[in-house]
């Protein structure tokens, strides 16, 4: 029996979402999320982390419980509460005169991070582009 066109293309459609949807090899979580975040969004959980985990670091059972308590309790949030851009890739901060006033640039994170510098197989570490939040005590 031949597939029909509308089968072969949902086919097709189907292995280019399991493509991009996965973690590439020797990619960190943070490189991830960022990428998948990116391209789909932020459905409010932790989908892409626990995709993560399933697929690399099946043995990391307390990982969206450390996301969590580090103040991602979605995947967006991750990014924003739990990781950042590491120091080295953002801009200086800077100080301009523009009309006789010194208007002072505050230093900024990347527009979009480079290529993932890669972890070894089963981490949740961030790469060496990223830096952990450190959360205080309130």
């Amino acid at each position: 029996m031949d597939r029909s066109i509308a089968d072969e293309a949902e086919s097709y459609l189907h292995g280019l979402l399991e493509e991009w949807a996965s973690p590439r090899p020797g990619e960190c979580l943070a490189c991830y999320l960022d990428r998948a975040v990116e391209g789909s969004g932020c459905d409010g959980d932790l989908r892409f982390a626990e995709l993560y985990r399933d697929l690399v670091a099946p043995r990391a059972t307390g990982l969206l419980a450390r996301l969590e308590s580090a103040g991602g309790y979605c995947d967006c949030e991750v990014l924003v509460n739990a990781m950042q851009p590491a120091w080295h890739l953002w801009t200086t901060s800077r100080e301009l005169e523009l009309d006789g006033q010194t208007i002072v640039l505050e230093a900024e994170p990347p527009a979009s991070m480079p290529q993932c510098a890669g972890v070894r197989r089963g981490s949740t570490q961030p790469c060496r582009n990223w830096h952990r939040m450190i959360r205080r005590g309130r």
